[in-house]
């Protein structure tokens, strides 16, 4: 009777803590469900892409019209020198008429006073000299006054083709200011599509990847993938290719510290496909360049360079009867390949500072799922937004360290 209560406390304790060593969303995904995803998904990147495409012809337009406008204004500046040596020459004919002008009124002047055409009329000898004098008088009023009415008009036309040219420059300028700020709008628009996220082809294809494994795995229609590839893992277990399970996890580096803690997904943003917060652990070292291991034994399912030029190794590893991943990025170099089996004291690479990084550290995800591994289970978006795990759920951390 004792032992029976002995056994079933065993059990009870054993159920505990197989809870507490459990911290995986277990949510069951069928084939058709991650097919329904895949679809979903995939139209959704295809209208992303199109809308690159659609940015990318507007932009092609614009610049177009800019360089009509920059032809435009290049224009405009001739047309603006041309008009300064007709001015010139203008100013040259206006000052050759006010001399002249002048001569004439010096020539016929008799005296200082206000009177000198009077004194000269009346200084005439006969009516008939008093008549031409009247005349000459008169015809040096009018070609005075012809003369200054065409200072005037030249003035006036020089100034109205200067203002003119002057509000034309000013337009073209104000049209070319807006198009440059409509082109830079939609550069950021689709360099927010683009950033924070893999390729939208990469995803595209990542993901029907995973469903034609799935597929050609054997899978039913409405069993869970996961449980499907842990099944068939279980049958390779006689062949040797089978996944070894977890019994405990390790520091990535010898010694080390936290730079940033775990965040996860706070926000993710469907527009451009990602999320606001950190979605992993990044940990520095005193050793800039110091060797990276796994956390624990698995097989690396991919080595590759991000969209933002990181180094990037995923390993996948068994753990309470599911799978999950984890990820290194910002490394220095590779020193593993994809489908290689590691233990958790295989050098996979050295810290470094490759793609969007401050300064060498690195940065370590825990996933209940892959994007990018194959047989993942899940796309791109449920990656970011809901597969992340603390690292220190599994991997005790201190503030810093000096072992593994």
């Amino acid at each position: 009777m004792k032992s029976k209560k002995i056994i079933c406390s065993i059990i009870i304790v054993s159920i505990i803590v197989s809870l507490f060593a459990l911290p995986l969303n277990t949510s069951a995904k069928t084939i058709k469900e991650f097919e329904e995803e895949i679809k979903k998904y995939t139209d959704e990147l295809q209208a992303k892409k199109n809308q690159v495409e659609t940015n990318e012809a507007e932009i092609a337009k614009i610049k177009k019209k800019i360089a009509n406008i920059e032809q435009e204004i290049k224009e405009s500046e001739i047309e603006i020198k041309n008009l300064q040596d007709e001015i010139d020459e203008s100013n040259k004919e206006i000052q050759q008429k006010s001399e002249e002008s002048k001569k004439i009124l010096e020539y016929y002047q008799i005296s200082n006073g206000n009177n000198i055409y009077l004194e000269y009329a009346f200084g005439a000898t006969d009516i008939t000299d008093m008549i031409y004098r009247l005349s000459v008088i008169e015809q040096l009023t009018d070609y005075n006054d012809k003369i200054m009415k065409e200072l005037e008009a030249l003035i006036e036309k020089n100034k109205k083709q200067q203002e003119e040219l002057t509000k034309k420059q000013k337009e073209l300028g104000t049209m070319k200011n807006n198009l440059l700020a409509e082109k830079l709008r939609i550069d950021a628009d689709s360099a927010a599509i683009k950033a924070g996220m893999p390729g939208i082809e990469e995803q595209i294809k990542a993901a029907k990847s995973q469903l034609e494994y799935y597929k050609n795995l054997g899978c039913g229609e409405t069993e869970d993938i996961q449980a499907c590839q842990y099944r068939k893992d279980q049958e390779n277990q006689s062949s040797g290719s089978s996944i070894p399970s977890v019994n405990g996890f390790y520091r990535p580096v010898e010694h080390g510290y936290i730079t940033q803690w775990y965040e996860g997904c706070r926000y993710f943003d469907p527009r451009i496909n990602t999320c606001t917060g950190h979605l992993g652990m990044d940990i520095g070292s005193s050793n800039k360049s110091i060797d990276i291991y796994p956390i624990a034994p698995g097989y690396v399912t991919a080595t590759y360079y991000d969209n933002a030029g990181a180094l990037v190794v995923k390993i996948k590893h068994k753990y309470n009867g599911r799978y999950i991943y984890s990820t290194y990025a910002h490394q220095r170099t590779f020193a593993v390949r994809a489908g290689q089996y590691v233990s958790q004291y295989t050098t996979i690479g050295k810290m470094g500072s490759t793609g969007n990084s401050t300064g060498p550290h690195l940065h370590l995800e825990v996933t209940n799922c892959d994007w990018k591994s194959t047989g993942g289970g899940c796309s791109w978006r449920t990656y970011a937004e809901s597969s992340t795990m603390n690292p220190a759920n599994f991997v005790s951390f201190p503030s810093s360290w000096n072992n593994r």
